[in-house]
């Protein structure tokens, strides 16, 4: 017998899987011209800046379409002392009343944003204290806003907890999409938020999330799947979602299975409250529900392209291309049916869509063109611009 010592063998090292590299994706037809010629300015100016990627040189009049949009210089105007709009953070305007009446700030800034506005413009820049504020890890019963109760009202604790959650989130995603990714209070609050996510999504709770209360399926009080914040302040940090790989690829799992048939509501302390923040499942799962929310459906699309899940998802990569397909030989889309212009009444809707003030002739169609070429865009599909 051999008195040689066997020299142990160090283990294998571990290898990421990484999904495999998406297909190439046909080359997009973006009428640029028609949209100069047709749409309100700020569809101009990130058609040529964010589609078409044309360098606009600094001092360049190009760089003053999105100021120079009566729309958002009423918004903006709008905007109290205080940085605010209306003493409100989540609501959103009636469709009965003033185009801006009532708006909260959150959507406010989001708004101005999907304008072209830049982050450190002035109502941008002044909103941005409370914003800010908001991230903090406290339940401050003085910042609900517009979820405060009257004064002979109390709210529980939990339910105090929650609405400042769901503020947290909502300015979280406001800010990243400004540009603050690198600031260490907005990546503190996002590592909050998706560790919150990914801790549910790695438990059996996740699975079977629901619990009986009376003759009623609800989601369990402990349940936190992600809201449509937290999937719009990952969508604008690229560099965070690197960093956060196997968290990233637990919510893909998550977003693409069905959506449940129960009813969005959870059980907050004593009482039954509605949850329509949370994303429970794939949103976008067949072209009925395209046709049924337009502007809703192409939401989805662009945060899917933004996450980097949209090619990778066969489903919804067809929803993309069947966009395309009804797109004119000029490149201009045109409803599959009638010739209305697509409504939602999805509030997180409300700040990318409509940009074009004008509901008649051919500004109908310029939102949904642009937001095509946009997605294409993001997504890597090759744009010929026309």
């Amino acid at each position: 017998m051999s008195t040689e010592s066997v020299i142990p063998q160090p283990p294998a090292p571990t290898v990421a899987i990484f999904p495999p590299p998406p297909p190439p994706l046909a080359e997009l037809k973006f009428p640029l011209g028609w949209l100069l010629d047709h749409a309100a300015a700020p569809i101009k100016y990130r058609s040529l800046t964010e589609v078409a990627r044309i360098p606009v040189a600094a001092g360049s009049p190009i760089q003053n379409l999105p100021y120079s949009f009566a729309p958002a210089m009423k918004l903006a105007v709008t905007q109290a002392a205080d940085g605010i709009w209306n003493g409100a953070m989540l609501s959103v305007p009636s469709v009965r009343g003033d185009e801006f009446e009532g708006v909260g700030t959150v959507h406010a800034v989001r708004r101005l944003l999907e304008y072209g506005w830049d982050k450190d413009s002035p109502s941008v820049y002044h909103a941005r204290r409370i914003l800010f504020r908001l991230l903090a890890e406290d339940d401050d019963p003085s910042l609900l806003f517009e979820f405060t109760p009257p004064p002979a009202k109390k709210l529980e604790r939990e339910s105090v907890v929650a609405l400042r959650q769901v503020l947290r989130e909502a300015s979280a995603a406001v800010l990243a999409q400004a540009g603050f990714e690198s600031d260490p209070r907005l990546r503190g609050a996002a590592n909050r938020i998706l560790d919150r996510v990914f801790d549910f999504l790695r438990t059996p709770l996740a699975e079977k999330p629901w619990i009986r209360v009376g003759n009623q399926q609800v989601l369990a009080a402990e349940a936190n799947p992600p809201s449509i914040f937290a999937l719009h302040m990952l969508a604008h940090m690229p560099l965070f979602r690197n960093e956060r790989y196997e968290a990233m690829e637990a919510l893909y799992r998550w977003l693409t299975h069905p959506l449940p048939r129960q009813e969005q509501v959870q059980v907050l302390g004593k009482r039954m409250v509605p949850v329509p923040q949370y994303v429970l499942g794939d949103c976008l799962p067949h072209r009925n529900a395209v046709e049924g929310d337009i502007p809703a459906a192409l939401g989805w699309l662009e945060l899917m392209a933004r996450l980097g899940f949209l090619r990778r998802n066969d489903n919804w990569l067809k929803m993309h291309e069947r966009f395309i397909d009804d797109c004119g030989r000029d490149g201009v889309w045109h409803p599959h049916k009638g010739m209305s212009m697509p409504r939602s009444s999805n509030p997180w809707c409300w700040a990318p869509y409509p940009l074009e003030p004008s509901h008649a002739g051919d500004e109908r169609w310029t939102d949904v063109t642009f937001r095509i070429g946009l997605i294409a865009r993001i997504s890597g599909r090759p744009i010929n611009v026309v």
